[in-house]
């Protein structure tokens, strides 16, 4: 089952994510109406703007650092030793990631918190009257604060300290929906986002805080780099551009459908969008556990030239996850079609159930390529650039049209069909031709030998 220390406190982080999608799905249709739903909802796919300041940093900082992290060993006390060339392009990244995001988080709040106020102004409904300002300022102010905490922890999983980074997640996602059901609970729903978000940077400055990471965080950030730091134009913005584009047209891909259906057809019909792509999501929650804990291993086999480890452990891995993604799928589904005429009150919060259904294919699809995606992007390359612009656009098109006239049901349907078949359809053939390109032809057994340069 591939089951390390790591994907434990993953699968434990993911599956009360998936957990509390339910109860905070049951607490929003008693506690929120309709409209408030949509607020709600809105709300978090308006702060994932973020993207457009984090540039995709987070995990380039993780690649780097973990392509680096190879050639040292860091001690208990958290003493980094070995090769000095490879400690000072280590303090190189740490250093040059923090700057890069203090400034990026400045931009980020003078941005964020009026482009949300001019929205919800422009768009909300005089006969609608729901109290939304309180709860966007105080999601974009503590947005804004966890953002900065984004490299350093990006940067330490890339040191080596996976499982403790998904124990940490682990807490966040305990303490984050916590307070976030507080929030619900004492009639203050819209607040409930901000309240998530602020136990998650909460249980990120609690992890930083512990002696070890601390003193290791301290040391590099003092360490004189000299001659032998990374070369941020020619090492990191190469990758890094690419990287940023490619998730900015992710934003358009399946974070628009919220906004543009507050726009067009109010906030009742945002709330049934989001609330079934967040049913949806929570299954996928958990499929990535398995995925994301070895984006560190995977610069580390790369960095030592071992590929026939990357290539085991990488589909290993991704079968394992497809397996746990369409048990929980099938179940989602047909607890929502068993479920729905019993609870009508719910069923009208959601999408019909063959929407809901796409919906989940959607889900699978899309981890597919973004497992494809994290193996190609280890070797600090980015090849899904084009595609991903190209869906975006496609996306960004249709959905104003497909929402005007269809509503969420249309809406639903071009996801399914551009960002869903067109995306994996796309994404895999690029995969196939970068590791023939890189590695040779497959043999039989399905992993790719070692031909050509390794890639270091």
């Amino acid at each position: 089952m591939g089951l390390d220390r790591a994907v434990v406190f993953a699968i434990m982080a993911r599956s009360w994510a998936a957990i509390a999608g339910v109860v905070s799905v049951l607490l929003i249709a008693r506690f929120l109406s309709p409209n408030e739903q949509g607020y709600y909802y809105t709300f978090y796919s308006m702060v994932t703007l973020t993207v457009v300041f984090e540039l995709g940093f987070s995990f380039v900082v993780l690649q780097m650092a973990a392509h680096e992290r190879a050639q040292l060993k860091i001690q208990g006390d958290g003493t980094v030793q070995g090769d000095s060339v490879a400690h000072s392009r280590l303090a190189s990244v740490l250093q040059k990631s923090t700057r890069w995001y203090f400034i990026a988080a400045l931009l980020m709040f003078t941005t964020l918190l009026p482009t949300g106020l001019y929205f919800f102004s422009v768009n909300q409904h005089a006969d609608i009257p729901v109290d939304w300002k309180g709860p966007w300022c105080l999601l974009a102010t503590v947005a804004v604060l966890e953002f900065l905490m984004a490299p350093i922890c990006g940067f330490v999983e890339g040191c080596g300290f996976v499982p403790h980074i998904a124990l940490m997640r682990f807490g966040q996602a305990v303490l984050g929906s916590s307070l976030g059901w507080v929030a619900m609970l004492t009639h203050h729903g819209l607040y409930a986002p901000a309240m998530l978000i602020l136990g998650q940077g909460l249980m990120q400055v609690t992890f930083l805080s512990r002696p070890r990471i601390r003193h290791m965080l301290f040391s590099l950030m003092l360490h004189p780099v000299g001659e032998n730091g990374v070369n941020w134009r020619k090492e990191i913005w190469p990758f890094q551009w690419r990287i940023a584009v490619t998730w900015l047209s992710s934003y358009f891909i399946s974070q628009i459908f919220n906004p543009i259906l507050f726009m067009f057809r109010g906030p009742a019909a945002a709330g049934r969008m989001g609330m079934s792509l967040s049913i949806a999501a929570s299954i996928g929650t958990v499929g990535v556990a398995w995925m994301s804990t070895k984006a560190s291993p995977f610069g580390n086999f790369i960095a030592r030239g071992e590929i026939r480890k990357l290539n085991g452990l990488f589909f290993r891995t991704l079968w394992q996850s497809m397996a746990l993604l369409a048990v929980g799928a099938s179940g989602i589904f047909l607890c929502v079609l068993i479920g729905g005429p019993r609870v009508p009150k719910l069923a009208m919060r959601v999408l019909p159930p063959w929407a809901l259904a796409l919906l989940l294919l959607t889900t699978l699809m899309n981890h597919v390529l973004s497992s494809e995606a994290l193996y190609l992007r280890a070797h600090k390359k980015e090849p899904f650039l084009r595609q991903a612009v190209v869906v975006a656009m496609i996306l960004a098109v249709s959905t104003p049209l497909l929402a005007k006239f269809w509503g969420a049901n249309g809406v639903t349907l071009g996801y399914f069909l551009f960002g869903g078949l067109l995306s994996l359809t796309w994404g895999t053939s690029i995969f196939m031709a970068s590791r023939r390109e890189w590695y040779g032809r497959p043999r039989l057994s399905g992993e790719f030998a070692l031909a050509g340069k390794q890639e270091s």
